[in-house]
């Protein structure tokens, strides 16, 4: 499954009092989930082994690291929990690092939003405004992205212009 998307990370403490926030808006409660991402040395991109309670995908995304909305280009493939899958890929091409994190779940329409806890990280918001469908232009998933920035009221130090495995890797090469 392809699929475009613009989304911002940003850096926060109280997560709870942006999660209340958004409670304010009625939105679709999908659930709390305890996520371990295992990412691959790859050439392109990045590719990673989501498992998950009750979600197993392998990622493939592109994505730039800058700060504020960016797109993403995405190919999932969902499938059933299988250790023969993990280990090919850590045989073939390496664990480049893991992510470990405790993630709650909401959507407004086509809108996911994350309150993420990440091991050895801290507490973040991820805003994903997502094209499944070809359904949107980039520009309205950018503006989608924008309202949510300001419906939280963050600022510009709160953006985060990486992914939580290249903030690990800087934490443990520091």
């Amino acid at each position: 499954m392809n699929i475009k998307n613009f989304e911002f990370k940003a850096k926060v403490d109280e997560l709870e009092k942006y999660e209340n926030k958004i409670l304010t808006l009625n939105p679709e409660f999908e659930g709390v989930k305890h996520q371990i991402d295992t990412y691959f040395n790859t050439e392109l991109g990045r590719l990673k082994l989501r498992e998950s309670n009750d979600e197993n995908s392998l990622i493939n995304y592109d994505r730039e690291n800058i700060s504020g909305s960016k797109e993403s280009q995405i190919i999932l493939y969902k499938h059933k929990p299988s250790v023969a899958l993990k280990n090919i890929l850590i045989r073939q091409l390496g664990v480049k690092i893991i992510v470990d994190k405790k993630r709650k779940i909401y959507f407004i329409d086509n809108v996911k939003f994350h309150f993420d806890n990440v091991d050895g990280l801290g507490t973040f918001i991820e805003v994903e405004a997502i094209d499944r469908n070809e359904e949107f232009t980039t520009e309205e998933l950018k503006e989608q992205c924008n309202k949510y920035f300001n419906f939280f009221q963050l600022t510009k130090s709160n953006l985060v212009d990486k992914s939580y495995s290249d903030l690990i890797i800087e934490l443990k090469n520091s």
